[in-house]
């Protein structure tokens, strides 16, 4: 029931291998998860289990009421808030060890105050983790997104607030550069008709749900077309790789 694009789901074939992709991130993560962690975003929860597992305490933060009732029922120990943010004033400055938040700050209008509210609320030598997409990658404008970021964008907000900052790129194996390949023909053959260029010119509000309809369509057509190679992809198809700006997502570790 929240398998829209934005929320991908394991459940929905057709996202398997964006589903993946994100799930890397988690796994990743969760080898550097220190003391109390805080979510922010933690959606419909891709992770939690994983997080779980590598932390002494979990709060997480999301403003989708309906997606936090259901995680409250699965983990009654944890933590859940009802916010929509920045800024993160409920929480105490430096009281966290460790903030993850990924696919998010590209939802958000004020940037700057989102990182600046997660370098207050870390304790001296706390950790925070986000990741984003890489623009350069992105194949057609995203209107759910207020923004995306390049790699030296990206850097240089997040050193705006922290000394250490490591930025690092995910990508994909020979299977996953192929679905990205047929994923920009079949985007090419539908943004062809926009001869007006009206996805960068119209409010991005306007666009969402058409923008939505027309992915999910996509995605179920590119399964279609090649079944073996969407079910295929694993998390073993992910991987850090130094070339950060030539990734797919950008996953910022920064220390406070």
């Amino acid at each position: 029931m929240f398998s829209t694009t934005e929320i991908t789901s394991h459940e929905e074939t057709s996202d398997n291998v964006i589903h993946q992709r994100l799930f890397y991130a988690y796994v990743e993560a969760a080898k550097m998860l220190e003391g109390e962690v805080l979510e922010i975003g933690c959606g419909a929860g891709r992770g939690m289990q994983l997080v779980a597992e590598n932390c002494e305490k979990y709060t997480g933060i999301d403003k989708n009421e309906e997606l936090l009732a259901l995680h409250r029922k699965t983990y009654p120990n944890f933590k859940f808030i009802s916010k929509n943010i920045p800024p993160l004033d409920f929480i105490e400055s430096n009281s966290i060890d460790t903030v993850i938040s990924f696919q998010v700050i590209e939802h958000i209008e004020d940037d700057e105050l989102f990182i600046k509210e997660i370098e207050r609320v870390l304790k001296p030598g706390g950790k925070a983790i986000i990741t984003t997409p890489n623009i350069k990658l992105s194949l057609t404008r995203n209107p759910w997104h207020v923004r995306e970021y390049t790699y030296d964008q990206l850097l240089a907000l997040a050193k705006k607030y922290f000394n250490k900052v490591e930025l690092k790129g995910i990508t994909g194996s020979e299977k996953v550069m192929e679905y990205y390949e047929q994923n920009k023909l079949s985007v090419e053959k539908i943004t062809r008709f926009d001869i007006f260029n009206l996805q960068y010119k119209l409010p991005r509000r306007i666009l969402q749900v058409p923008y939505d309809i027309l992915n999910r369509i996509n995605r179920k057509s590119l399964e279609k077309g090649n079944d073996s190679l969407v079910k295929q992809v694993s998390l073993a198809d992910y991987h850090f790789d130094e070339h950060a700006d030539k990734c797919f997502d950008f996953f910022c570790i920064m220390e406070k």
